[in-house]
């Protein structure tokens, strides 16, 4: 949306008068903000009006703020310090408040003289600083402050309107300052080339990119801001709507071969076996995937079911259907444990199904073969051999599966298990395996509400599997306040005890494995007061290696403790996996190796280390790993954040719920900053400025339809130059590909 020629400009050049290149060096290194558009795309976080205060007691603990608030009181105190022994040491206090809550703004030093004269009780000023918390209270240590005396020429220029827009700023660049640069390049704005196809934006009476630039960022009203908002919605939505649809157009047009089960084939022998029956959900989603299967354009479908939710045995069905096709069917995990483990239960329940070309095989059956980059030789060359003359219908493996030197007889089916863990290129090498592009399943246990499913993933046709099967245990969860309550922590040490005493295991999970050189603090910043915050943050995150040996010779002594980390050796790996599943090992301390995929029906409890360093979806897919038996299971989320913070409420959110679809929404209102199409994929900043992808349901499910019906109509957008140019802004290289490859 930005990249048209007037906006191009960098942002050295036009503000070298004004800002000079400094600032034009922090925008670029700190937002991410190279050029006029870029600036102009940088949109308020939220505007105050002069009248108004700001609320003091909403403010976020460690998060960089801008407030606007008035003084209370301003108290000079001196001190005696190692700099000044003789007492001479000043420290400034002031307290301002918005008439409901307070907030202490500290200056210490030389610091003090010029908000000391300037910082009168009464004044009224903006104030931008990192929250944190000193003696049980709020405070901001040396803000840096902009006095909105409302009188002199330049506030009344620079502040022109009641409404002031706050900027999402950084420690280097103040609100105010990003402010001013705005205005600078704000006549640039009458230049912008507008996405939208003029009925689309006549149809729904949003006002032209221009006008809605101007407004977001010099309101006069607040009508003017929604107005402006209104309209920057739709365009962000439907750019990435139209990328999505051109990409599911093309693949479309793709051949593919058709693949349809046999009525006597591998699959209905497969069923006759099965111990069970099959849930609803799972009958549903498989009803969907073979109707795919069975059209001559490549399936793209996205399978989301939450852990333990039985996605591995729909998988298992469609890859025995293309098998009975003719076809052969791979299977791609994201890391070696989760590969032999997905070989070994899908053997097992297979059975003689699983042992083709061999004595006491089944008459339909076909050879699994598994392939990872650890294999020895010998058994490397069998696998690729099967591959390649078709013998085995069946591959499980990790990456190595990608490499030039696998071939296949006709591949027909790619399942990849856990996509997030996936790059682009590898999916793209995999699918040009085939002789003809193969269909593709895409499975994920991380549960993604509708509207997300509809932005990241509006390439795929998407099937929820929401039923656990019978049999599946409740989990409880906990937070384990470990610095303020010290006593909860033992408690923990003794659940794990207790359970290992009743027959079960259990596992401890740490952020780091610790054979790295540790991170220590800067030993220049040392013996400066720090924040409890503060403290928690910098220590390193606790480490696998540390951990065992701890628990080892302190709370878990006497009990058989094992570690499993992605450094070990391959083999040493399965055969920790195997003694932990065999209950030769009580009490496993990994890292997030065993996030994914991991069954072990007789480990119940789960202590996270360290648990605010991960993300919430990753909470909750390593809290799946216990309660999968028939005994209850039981997770504790330790961490040393004080209960003001963040991060302590994100751990409350997870303790609080067990539903997925709750969780994910919980987590994307809590990173709205963060990149919808996949910071992982893309290391360009974020494309949704306006669009929050929880609210803004309507707005993305009718831009999909329009989308639709534009790229049906247009396919090369040859009528609509500028959404051409606001494409080709949206997908830089690197995204285009992450879109193209899927």
């Amino acid at each position: 949306m930005d990249l048209v020629p007037a906006l191009e400009e960098p942002l050295k050049q036009p503000l070298k008068t004004v800002l000079g290149p400094a600032t034009a060096k922090v925008m670029a290194e700190h937002l991410g903000l190279h050029s006029v558009g870029d600036l102009l795309h940088h949109y308020p976080r939220r505007y105050e009006e002069r009248g108004q205060l700001t609320h003091l007691a909403d403010l976020p603990m460690d998060e960089h703020v801008t407030v606007v608030a008035q003084v209370a009181d301003a108290r000079l105190h001196t001190f005696a310090s190692t700099k000044a022994p003789r007492g001479k040491g000043q420290r400034l206090e002031v307290t301002i408040t918005d008439g409901s809550g307070r907030l202490q703004l500290v200056f210490f030093g030389n610091g003090v003289h010029k908000p000391h004269k300037e910082l009168l009780p009464g004044t009224r000023a903006m104030f931008a600083g990192k929250v944190s918390v000193f003696n049980r209270r709020l405070q901001l240590a040396h803000p840096a402050y902009e006095l909105l005396r409302g009188d002199s020429e330049e506030a009344v220029e620079t502040w022109a309107g009641a409404l002031i827009p706050i900027y999402p700023a950084t420690a280097k660049l103040e609100s105010w300052k990003i402010g001013k640069a705005v205005q600078t390049v704000l006549p640039s704005a009458q230049e912008a080339l507008d996405p939208l196809p003029p009925s689309l934006r006549e149809g729904r009476g949003l006002v032209p990119l221009p006008e809605a630039l101007l407004k977001i960022h010099r309101p006069h009203t607040k009508a003017d801001i929604a107005d402006a908002r209104a309209r920057l919605k739709w365009d962000e939505a439907f750019v990435l709507q139209v990328a999505l649809a051109r990409r599911r157009h093309a693949d479309a047009q793709l051949p593919a071969v058709a693949r349809e089960p046999k009525a006597d084939g591998l699959l209905a022998a497969f069923d006759d076996r099965l111990p069970f029956t099959l849930t609803e959900g799972q009958q549903k989603v498989s009803k969907e995937i073979f109707d795919d299967l069975a059209t001559e354009h490549p399936m793209h479908r996205l399978l989301q079911g939450e852990v333990g939710s039985g996605k591995t045995m729909v998988a298992l069905r469609a890859m025995l259907a293309v098998v009975d096709a003719g076809g052969q069917a791979a299977m791609l995990a994201p890391t070696e444990v989760l590969a032999q483990q997905h070989h070994r239960s899908v053997t097992e329940m297979m059975g003689e199904l699983a042992e083709g070309g061999m004595l006491g095989g089944a008459e339909h059956a076909t050879k699994v073969v598994v392939l990872t980059g650890s294999m020895g030789a010998a058994a490397r060359r069998h696998a690729l051999l099967d591959l390649a003359t078709g013998e085995a219908g069946i591959v499980i493996g990790t990456h190595a599966l990608i490499e030039d030197k696998v071939q296949f007889h006709d591949l027909g089916l790619v399942v990849v298990d856990e996509q997030h863990r996936f790059g682009v290129e590898q999916r793209d090498a995999l699918r040009g395996k085939g002789k003809q592009p193969p269909h593709l399943l895409v499975m994920t246990a991380t549960p993604i509400p509708r509207t997300v499913a509809m932005t990241v993933f509006g390439d795929l046709e998407t099937s929820v599997l929401d039923q656990l099967p019978a049999g599946r245990s409740p989990i409880t969860s906990h937070v384990v306040p470990a610095a303020d309550k010290p006593h909860f922590l033992a408690r923990a040490w003794e659940r794990v005890r207790e359970e290992v005493a009743n027959g079960h295991q259990a596992y401890v999970v740490c952020p780091r494995i610790g054979d790295d050189i540790d991170e220590a603090a800067d030993p220049k910043k040392a013996g400066k007061q720090k924040s409890p915050e503060d403290e928690a943050e910098k220590r390193p995150p606790l480490a696998v290696l540390d951990m065992a040996d701890q628990l080892g010779r302190g709370p878990l002594q006497g009990l058989g403790v094992e570690v499993l980390h992605g450094r070990m050796h391959p083999d040493d790996k399965d055969a920790v996996m195997r003694r932990f599943a065999a209950g030769e090992t009580d009490v496993l301390v990994a890292t997030t190796v065993i996030e994914v995929g991991v069954n072990v029906p007789n480990a119940t409890a789960m202590v996270i280390m360290d648990a605010d360093r991960f993300g919430v979806s990753q909470l909750h897919q390593l809290r799946g790993r216990v309660g999968r038996g028939s005994a209850p299971g039981l997770c504790l989320l330790v961490t040393e954040m004080p209960e003001a913070s963040a991060a302590r409420q994100r751990l409350n959110s997870v303790a609080s719920t067990l539903d997925g679809f709750e969780l994910s929404r919980i987590d994307l209102e809590q990173r709205r900053e963060g990149d919808v199409l996949g910071q992982a994929q893309s290391g360009a900043r974020s494309s949704l400025r306006v669009l929050a992808v929880i609210e803004d349901e309507e707005v993305i499910a009718e831009a999909r339809e329009e989308a639709a019906a534009v790229v049906a109509g247009d396919p090369d957008l040859e009528h609509l130059p500028g959404l051409r140019t606001a494409l080709d802004a949206l997908l830089d290289e690197e995204r285009e590909q992450y879109l193209e490859k899927g």
